[in-house]
C-alpha cells in the first residue's frame, strides 16, 4: 500500500511538470496590428498639416479694388485775396473750381472781380471791372496708390467787363528846357468796355490734407477783341492783367481749394499682351 501511494504521487508530479513545460514552449499570442491605410486611421501629426494645407488654402484676403473719385473743386486765388490788405492801390477777389470729366481732364473755370489803380509816368487812371474764364486741364501726372495730385496744362477763354477812369495825365514835353510839366486832372470816364482773350494755362495742385489742395498756375494771354475808346488806350483789362505790345499778357495765381467727392469709379486694369 505504501509502493502504490508513492508511484502515484510520483506520476502525478511527471504529469504536472510535463504540462507546465508544455505552456512555457507555447508561442505567445499577439494582436495583430490595425492597418493605418485600410482602416482609414491617421496619425495625429498628419492630421494637424492636412488641416493647416486646407486653412492656408482657403483662408485667403481678395485684393482691394482701386477706385477714382470724381466731383468738384472750389477754392480762391490767394494771391488777389492777399494783395487786397496790403496794396491800396488794388481791390479784387477771383474764385476758382473744376469738375474731374474723366481720369486725365478736368473741367475749369474762374471767375474774379478787379478794381486796381495804375501809376504811370505819363498817366493815372483806375480799372473795374468782372470777368469770366472757362476751359479745360489735362493732367500729365500718373498718380499711385491713393494719391490724388495734379501736373497740369490746360486752355481758358476768357472775357470781361469793365470800365477805365482817366485821373491824371501828363502832356509830353519834348523840350525839357523848363522842366517837366505837372499833371492834369481829369475824371473822363470810359464805359462799356469788353475785351476776349484764350490762356495758355500750365500748373500743379498737391493734396497737403483730407480733400485740400494747394495749387498754383502761370498763364501766358493773347488778346481776341479789345473795346476801348478813340482816344484811351486799355493798358490793364481784369482778368488779362497788364496789356504788352497791346494783344499779349501775363499772369498766375496761388489757390487753395476744397474737393467734394460726388461719386467712385472702379479702376479697370489695362491688360498687355504677351509678345
Amino acid at each position: 500500500m505504501k509502493h502504490t501511494l508513492k508511484y502515484i504521487f510520483s506520476s502525478c508530479l511527471i504529469l504536472s511538470l510535463f504540462f507546465a513545460n508544455a505552456q512555457n514552449t507555447q508561442a505567445p499570442s499577439t494582436k495583430p496590428k490595425k492597418d493605418t491605410i485600410s482602416t482609414g486611421i491617421i496619425p495625429k501629426k498628419a492630421a494637424v498639416a492636412t488641416k493647416t494645407d486646407v486653412i492656408t488654402k482657403t483662408d485667403s484676403i481678395a485684393p482691394a479694388v482701386k477706385t477714382n473719385r470724381y466731383g468738384v473743386r472750389l477754392g480762391v486765388d490767394l494771391f488777389k485775396l492777399s494783395r487786397s490788405f496790403y496794396d491800396n492801390n488794388y481791390k479784387g477777389i477771383e474764385l476758382v473750381g473744376d469738375y474731374r470729366w474723366d481720369k486725365k481732364h478736368y473741367i475749369a473755370a474762374e471767375v474774379g472781380n478787379e478794381n486796381k489803380t495804375t501809376d504811370d509816368a505819363r498817366l493815372n487812371f483806375t480799372t473795374k471791372g468782372s470777368y469770366l474764364k472757362v476751359g479745360f486741364d489735362y493732367n500729365g501726372y500718373e498718380n499711385w496708390l491713393d494719391m490724388e495730385n495734379i501736373i497740369s496744362i490746360g486752355l481758358r477763354y476768357g472775357f470781361s467787363t469793365f470800365n477805365q477812369e482817366l485821373n491824371t495825365y501828363k502832356i509830353y514835353n519834348p523840350n525839357q528846357y523848363f522842366g517837366e510839366t505837372p499833371s492834369l486832372a481829369s475824371g473822363q470816364k470810359y464805359n462799356g468796355l469788353t475785351a476776349s482773350w484764350i490762356e495758355v494755362v500750365a500748373g500743379m495742385k498737391a493734396k497737403v490734407f483730407n480733400n485740400v489742395f494747394l495749387g498754383f498756375s502761370l498763364r501766358l494771354n493773347r488778346l481776341i477783341t479789345n473795346k476801348q475808346p478813340d482816344n484811351f488806350e486799355n493798358l490793364y483789362i481784369p482778368g488779362f492783367n497788364r496789356t504788352y505790345n497791346g494783344d499779349f499778357g501775363v499772369g498766375f495765381n496761388y489757390t487753395v481749394t476744397y474737393f467734394v467727392p460726388i461719386f467712385k469709379k472702379k479702376v479697370v486694369p489695362v491688360e498687355t499682351k504677351k509678345k
